[in-house]
């Protein structure tokens, strides 16, 4: 009789744990309309993130009638406004604006990472991603990948390449490169991407991985040679860039993207509707034609989609980085 008593207890509990994730579409919009949201930028403001953040949280305040505060937590690589996101309660109100390498490098490459993201999060929707290039100062002679390939092969670990940082994902791409393109070059690590892009410019450095946003005036003006997009296809913001994959070098498919997350315990319809809320937003002309012009363009998707993006990424970079030996500075 106990045990019955027991199994019929238990049943309730998960029919009542049940009914409780499953919520219509207006029982969604009734919570998401109750209360403030908060919306978390671990990095300064001005930047894509913050930018991304800024454009979420007008959406959304227009959409439920709540306030949106943008708090820019910076500190420690981005992990002190992660944390707080972790620790914050999982009802679709708290969220974190995050680029990809706090999601899919740092949990590999850094020794004592503080967070499982797995289990800490709830991904909702990668936002907006920039497409990566490979620049060559004009003074190198380099002016595709054939080039750079027959400089590196003549001359293996002489050729240099500037990043803006180790265990950046610009330095990871130049690793996934030199992996595919089977050839050594020597990395030169920079404290940013400006000085990074001088030396390059001023040909002390012949050759960088950078955003196509912050390189793309010095190669309009000359002073810098585009060489190859990171990407599957060519990009939209300058079409006539090709792609090393067109050039022969594949498997080089690195773009800087830029992630929505919820904290543990976020109810699964409630990050599909902030998904498609997302996506919604971002698609607005006026967004699109602020997006455009940080050299970004929208990269929305569902719950589970995204999930999987950074769950694949995540072990191709766990790959480079243990075969190459790449250690946080």
């Amino acid at each position: 009789m106990q045990r019955k008593s027991f199994l019929v207890a238990t049943l309730c509990g998960l029919l009542a744990t049940g009914a409780a994730w499953a919520q219509t579409p207006a029982e969604v919009h009734k919570q998401l309309a109750s209360e403030r949201f908060n919306i978390v930028s671990p990095f300064p403001a001005g930047g894509p993130v913050d930018a991304l953040a800024r454009f979420l949280a007008d959406g959304l305040s227009k959409r439920y009638g709540q306030p949106a505060v943008v708090e820019n937590a910076v500190g420690a690589a981005g992990n002190i406004g992660i944390d707080k996101i972790k620790r914050a309660k999982g009802d679709g109100h708290n969220l974190l604006v995050v680029p990809a390498g706090n999601l899919t490098i740092n949990p590999t490459l850094m020794t004592n990472f503080p967070f499982n993201i797995e289990k800490d999060f709830v991904p909702i929707t990668m936002l907006a991603k920039a497409p990566n290039v490979v620049v060559a100062s004009p003074a190198s002679g380099i002016k595709n990948a054939k080039d750079l390939i027959a400089q590196a092969k003549a001359k293996p670990g002489a050729l240099s390449y500037a990043s803006p940082g180790i265990g950046s994902g610009l330095h990871l791409a130049g690793e996934l490169f030199k992996q595919q393109a089977g050839i050594d070059m020597l990395h030169v690590a920079y404290k940013g991407t400006a000085p990074a892009l001088n030396d390059t410019v001023a040909g002390i450095v012949p050759l960088m991985f950078t955003n196509l946003p912050a390189a793309l005036p010095f190669i309009n003006s000359g002073k810098l040679v585009a060489i190859g997009i990171t990407e599957a296809q060519r990009t939209p913001v300058a079409p006539e860039i090709p792609t090393l994959a067109e050039q022969g070098i594949q498997g080089v498919n690195v773009t800087s993207w830029y992630g929505l997350l919820a904290p543990a315990g976020t109810p699964p319809a409630v990050a599909e509707q902030l998904a498609k809320d997302a996506a919604e937003i971002l698609a607005q002309p006026e967004i699109q034609d602020k997006l455009k012009a940080q050299g970004m363009t929208q990269a929305t998707m569902a719950p589970a989609a995204f999930a999987k993006a950074m769950k694949d990424e995540t072990a191709v970079w766990a790959g480079v980085i243990k075969s190459r030996g790449i250690k946080a500075e």
